[in-house]
């Protein structure tokens, strides 16, 4: 009889010709390739995903650095207007005391004079009042009278 080998072979040879009248190689290639088109369709789909986020990241890195200079601009734009306010505070402040050192000095410049008026005005009364008094003990009468009052017209107008 035949030997065990011998019918594997048989069996073989008969399971390859029913996998061949089944057209099992062809369902095989074809399910292989079905598998091979769809990984090729994820790929090209996982390409373009990445390309997309890419260009994603691209355009949040140029909005950032957009961002990043408006800020510096911002940024150097409002050190630049404190730096004219605080020039323009201190002009107003050198402004502002020169007006005060001004009013000052006027005033000062004022209550002299009013004092010196003031000192004129009490030294003329004293010098015509002792001049009133000496007058009055030397002259007598009708010239005396007229006398001192016209000395003491013409002292009050001299001062004043």
């Amino acid at each position: 009889m035949f030997e065990a080998e011998f019918w594997v072979a048989v069996a073989f040879i008969i399971f390859v010709g029913v996998l061949g009248y089944l057209q099992a190689h062809k369902r095989l290639v074809k399910g292989i390739d079905d598998r091979r088109e769809r990984i090729k369709a994820e790929l090209d789909e996982a390409r373009r995903l990445k390309a997309e986020a890419e260009a994603l990241l691209a355009t949040y890195r140029r909005k950032q650095q957009e961002a990043e200079r408006e800020a510096d601009t911002i940024v150097a734009s409002a050190k630049a207007e404190a730096e004219r306010l605080t020039a323009e505070a201190e002009t107003k402040i050198e402004e502002f005391v020169a007006r005060r050192t001004k009013m000052a000095e006027s005033k000062i410049a004022q209550a002299e004079a009013q004092a010196l008026a003031d000192v004129r005005s009490a030294a003329a009364e004293v010098a015509v009042a002792a001049a009133e008094k000496i007058l009055a003990r030397t002259v007598k009468d009708k010239v005396a009278d007229d006398l001192l009052a016209k000395g003491i017209a013409d002292f009050r107008a001299k001062l004043n």
